[in-house]
């Protein structure tokens, strides 16, 4: 690790501005959690008819994908993407950098997304169902099958960490260029295209979920009509 990249240290343990960053925006976000839902009223003020919006949004959008699992799914989902847009905004304050904008940190959201996709398939009927659908058509299939959810995986971390950085490498050599006589077009720019590589990583993470969930159900499909048809 660059020893300029290390904030602090606990003990061995050397803690990274990418850490520290995401351990800032986590308390941040529960803070501001806490603070929002602290007096839920029926008749909702400003702050928790947005709160509202923003949860039905995602709540929407989750059900359009994977239906009759919106509240299932919400805890993690709706964590992620708002976690997501945090992340990727923190950059636009100076001295600051976007988290995501690190390798190790999109690293571990994938990986997340990795486990997740696996825990909702093997909870959802059962492992044993699960696991047989990557033996189809084939168990000669298998290999491809692991192969498959190993580079989706890698390409979820590259393709948010290469955004991010890009993005923020662009808009320091804008500025570097042209001063500050152009602070608002890259402002926008990155704010923009912060809730658009957001957006694509929970949704990537969303349809990863609802494939693992809709393989059992296209194999008892499956095996039901392989049933009807030997019976």
């Amino acid at each position: 690790m660059n020893a300029e990249a290390v904030v602090f240290s606990i003990g061995p343990l050397a803690v990274s501005r990418a850490v520290a960053t995401t351990w800032a925006v986590m308390l941040a976000l529960t803070a501001a959690c806490a603070l929002v839902t602290r007096h839920l009223r029926l008749e909702p003020g400003r702050w928790q008819t947005v709160l509202e919006g923003v949860v039905s949004a995602i709540h929407g959008t989750i059900e359009q994908t994977l239906p009759g699992h919106g509240d299932r799914l919400m805890p993690f989902i709706g964590s992620l993407w708002i976690f997501l847009v945090m992340a990727n905004l923190v950059g636009i304050l100076p001295a600051m950098a976007s988290p995501t904008g690190d390798l190790s940190t999109t690293t571990a959201l994938a990986a997340l997304v990795f486990v997740s996709v696996h825990w909702y398939g093997l909870t959802s009927e059962g492992p044993r169902p699960y696991l047989r659908h990557y033996l189809q058509p084939s168990p000669v299939m298998l290999p491809f099958h692991v192969i498959s959810e190993i580079s989706r995986t890698v390409a979820l971390a590259v393709r948010l960490f290469g955004n991010v950085m890009s993005l923020e490498t662009a808009a320091v050599l804008v500025l570097l260029v042209a001063g500050f006589l152009v602070p608002v077009p890259v402002l926008a720019l990155h704010v923009v295209e912060a809730l658009v590589q957001a957006y694509i990583f929970g949704m990537l993470a969303l349809v990863y979920i609802s494939g693992g969930i809709q393989s059992q159900q296209r194999l008892g499909r499956q095996l039901e009509s392989t049933d009807g048809a030997t019976s």
